[in-house]
């Protein structure tokens, strides 16, 4: 029993350890553009069955401890801030903005892109490509319009990108429309740093089609924040932290009755 008691303390230490980490994580990111806060869900061990059940008598089994079961990311949008910046955009839904860096696929909430060095294309912090829609794209002056082409261009809120030609200040022309993604199971996208996702078998594939209910609409000038509350998180660290004390203080009572049985000869 007091072995069982024991390692019920250390597995115990050790899950509020990883919640202690993930909260601590999420504090951090309080103000990171697109953030999605983790949560740690915790299941029991196997329990050591003293006796089996029988009829009118339950049961008797002595639980082992606990273990993280998963971590799960909370989806919830954040708040979409205006930056007056026309390259950073926000999604407001469940859609995800698709980056490439030729080799890679990414997916990220964090709108803050700019325009690439040679002007064909808008790109993220790392220089990865935002993933564009040409179907519709116009032309000026006999090929396809770029950014280079117009002296300003506006986002829709369908992610349709319309510049005004420098040639032609009073037509507008398409320079593509950005692409919105959604999964099955956003929650199982991978984290790889950076702010990128990759999928998972967990996430399921991205679907690409707007026609789907879901990916959202585009604000323009805005960029979503991170949806960390620091209020939950706070009250979420005095739980793990008082947590941590009570499994300590198992492991400590423990060996106290260890220490008197070892004296019981003396």
């Amino acid at each position: 029993m007091l072995l069982r008691s024991l390692g019920s303390g250390v597995s115990g230490l050790k899950n509020f350890q990883t919640s202690l980490d993930v909260i601590g994580n999420n504090i951090s990111n309080v103000s990171t553009t697109g953030y999605k806060k983790a949560r740690v869900n915790f299941e029991d061990l196997f329990s050591n069955n003293v006796q089996s059940a029988k009829t009118d008598q339950n049961a008797i089994q002595v639980g082992l401890g606990a273990q993280a079961g998963s971590i799960d990311n909370i989806i919830t949008n954040g708040v979409a801030n205006p930056t007056g910046n026309p390259y950073d955009v926000a999604i407001n839904g469940e859609g995800y903005f698709q980056v490439t860096n030729g080799g890679n696929t990414y997916y990220t909430r964090a709108g803050d892109f700019k325009l690439s060095s040679d002007g064909e294309s808008l790109v993220n912090a790392q220089g990865y490509t935002l993933s564009l829609d040409f179907t519709a794209r116009g032309t000026v002056d006999g090929h396809p319009a770029t950014f280079n082409d117009v002296s300003a261009f506006t986002i829709n809120n369908q992610g349709v990108i319309l510049g005004t030609p420098k040639s032609n200040s009073e037509t507008s022309v398409n320079l593509g429309r950005i692409q919105a993604y959604t999964f099955n199971n956003p929650a199982g996208l991978e984290k790889v740093g950076n702010s990128l996702y990759q999928t998972s078998q967990a996430s399921g594939a991205a679907n690409g089609n707007r026609d789907t209910n879901g990916q959202g609409d585009f604000v323009q000038n805005a960029l979503e924040g991170s949806n960390v509350d620091l209020t939950d998180e706070m009250t979420a660290l005095i739980e793990a932290q008082r947590a941590y004390q009570a499994n300590a203080r198992t492991i400590t009572t423990a060996d106290q009755i260890l220490q008197e049985l070892v004296q019981l000869k003396r």
